[in-house]
């Protein structure tokens, strides 16, 4: 059977990592750490850096595909693997547009695609001649992630030190995730579009499908992502965050791997993300993508604050008042705020599936109810 080799031992490794099992197949991790997410249950872990060239060489010399779990491989690191034989999917000049953010909003504005206004910044002074007066929003160009090199500033507020764009507050309706699947055959496959719920620049919860959306607007949405990933040349996971406004969509964010606001697809959906990224990247044919139940809700576990019961002991009460509430946790040292697992509920009703979503990761987060 294929190898595939995965960059990053993160919580995305590790759940690719059980999507691989049910495929026969052998996924192989390169993680900076032996405790991290995946290093902890995958049995071919090489310890290195994502930075390290050689450690990149060696690792994907075991492997028939390469592809990641993150977007901060260097992109000449993935052009030297490519140059020297190895499949690595998605290269390096299509995960440029999820890894810089100003490459990325000039490639969509060439392309027509809806996008906040924006602007590059080097200086104070062209943020002020932007912003006009009122707050906007400024992100690092490259290494932000889960709300960080995101910042609300205001007319006087002081710029963080490096390489910046900015861009228009936009007044939302609600933020919405397309997340599709490209094969180096070219067969493309949807999932149903899903709200996405934001606390602190981290999504806490993710609502499918989206309620209330028009199907016009979800079939834009989706037709809107499959043409990014076509015509960037994406191969695998193309999670498309986007902002609904009172005028239409606009597109936020590109990912291209397994995304937060497809988590919910493990028991939601025909096929996981994370199946169907490994079917992609190995150009196999494409999973189903239907829901598995009318409404599915994926709640995120933050780590609370240490003390109290067990997590074993939130466990076993939880399991007995939901036993129908899905639990995966990621392995990680908690911490507050940190991510360490989620928990998924089917349903009919959105609202109280929503709620048991909700109280299961409270519970599992501090040891308390919703």
């Amino acid at each position: 059977m294929p190898v595939v080799g995965m960059v990053g031992g993160g919580q995305l490794a590790r759940m690719t990592h059980q999507a691989a099992i049910a495929l026969g197949q052998s996924l192989r991790v390169l993680s900076e750490r032996s405790d991290d997410s995946a290093a902890l249950v995958a049995p071919g872990v090489s310890l290195g850096s994502h930075l390290d060239l050689a450690a990149l060489r060696e690792f994907a010399a075991g492997c028939d595909v390469v592809t990641f779990d993150h977007e901060h491989v260097p992109g000449e690191h993935i052009r030297a693997l490519a140059d020297a034989g190895h499949t690595v999917l998605p290269g390096a000049d299509a995960l440029l547009f999820a890894q810089n953010k100003r490459a990325m909003r000039e490639r969509l504005t060439e392309l027509g695609v809806p996008c906040p206004r924006w602007a590059p910044v080097e200086r104070g002074a062209g943020v002020k001649a932007f912003a006009r007066g009122k707050t906007v929003v400024v992100k690092a160009v490259t290494g932000g992630y889960d709300g960080r090199g995101v910042w609300m500033v205001g007319p006087d507020d002081p710029l963080p030190d490096t390489e910046l764009i900015v861009e228009e507050r936009v007044t939302l309706v609600r933020e919405l995730a397309a997340v599709v699947a490209r094969s180096p055959f070219g067969q493309v496959a949807a999932y149903p579009v899903v709200e996405t719920v934001q606390r602190d620049g981290i999504c806490v919860e993710v609502l499918a499908p989206a309620p209330h959306l028009s199907e016009e607007r979800a079939t834009a949405a989706q037709e809107l992502a499959i043409r990014l990933a076509t015509e960037l040349g994406v191969v695998g996971l193309l999670a498309v965050e986007l902002f609904e406004t009172p005028d239409g969509l606009l597109v936020n964010e590109l990912a291209m791997r397994p995304h937060n606001s497809g988590h919910w697809t493990i028991e939601g959906s025909r096929t996981s993300q994370f199946e169907q990224h490994l079917r992609a990247v190995l150009d196999y044919p494409l999973g189903d993508t239907a829901l598995t139940a009318p409404v599915v809700v994926m709640a995120n576990v933050l780590g609370g604050e240490p003390g109290g019961i067990s997590i074993d002991e939130r466990l076993h009460h939880l399991f007995a008042a939901e036993p129908g509430v899905k639990v995966h946790l990621y392995g990680k040292q908690v911490r507050p705020g940190r991510k360490i697992g989620h928990v998924t509920a089917l349903g009919d009703d959105l609202e109280k599936t929503r709620a048991r979503a909700a109280r299961a990761a409270r519970w599992l987060s501090e040891g308390r109810e919703a």
